[in-house]
């Protein structure tokens, strides 16, 4: 299903401001060189991430699916000085494309890259977090936000990707595994009252979740 129309993508493309030249580049590369560039936030959704960091200005950033590291990037711009990004990868070739990308464009200073299970990462993490992005397993989506929850900062704004999976979530009768997990997930939040939520058709659908005051 075609979720966004492409004139009015063209149009928000064209009246959105530059990315960073380090992120045109890392686009770029992914674009001509990974079979799921799509996967990629790409220039609309990177300036949205950005812009959300540096509203606020996070010290301890979490980020489950590195890619190729670009989501990184936008999500580092509002860090405090002494902040830490935490990045949790679990395809090889894919977080050395990453931590290359941080190194070349001199970020690995506050980015730590973890390579593996994110559940099992996750655990082993002592903060409370301020922002985090959730960009991966679609069916680990609930468990995630599970563990997440109790340990995001009184401020702390969870960001969920993929929350509309192509349209696949708009059919009667939801059929994919993946679609269906997305589903679930929406659900589980929407019933959820430690959280409130809005939900934006950015690119692919994006869920901004905090605990409620």
């Amino acid at each position: 299903m075609e979720m966004i129309n492409q004139l009015a993508q063209s149009y928000a493309d064209l009246y959105t401001s530059p990315a960073s030249p380090e992120l045109t580049i890392i686009n770029q590369e992914t674009l001509d060189s990974h079979p799921k560039a799509h996967m990629l936030s790409g220039k609309i959704q990177g300036q949205f991430l950005a812009f959300i960091s540096n509203m606020v200005q996070p010290k301890y950033i979490l980020e489950i699916g590195s890619f190729t590291g670009y989501s990184a990037l936008c999500l580092l711009k509002g860090i405090q000085k002494n902040g830490q990004l935490h990045t949790i990868e679990i395809r090889e070739e894919d977080a050395n494309t990453a931590a290359a990308n941080f190194m070349k464009f001199d970020a690995n200073k506050q980015v730590t890259l973890h390579r593996g299970n994110a559940i099992d990462i996750i655990k082993e993490l002592p903060f409370k977090w301020d922002l985090v992005f959730i960009d991966a397993d679609k069916t680990g989506y609930i468990n995630y936000y599970e563990m997440l929850v109790p340990n995001l900062s009184d401020r702390g704004i969870i960001l969920a990707d993929n929350v509309l999976f192509h349209g696949e979530v708009l059919e009667q009768n939801i059929s994919g595994k993946n679609a269906k997990a997305i589903h679930a997930f929406n659900e589980h939040v929407n019933n959820d009252p430690r959280t409130e939520q809005v939900m934006l058709t950015i690119r692919d659908g994006i869920t901004l979740i905090k605990k409620k005051k």
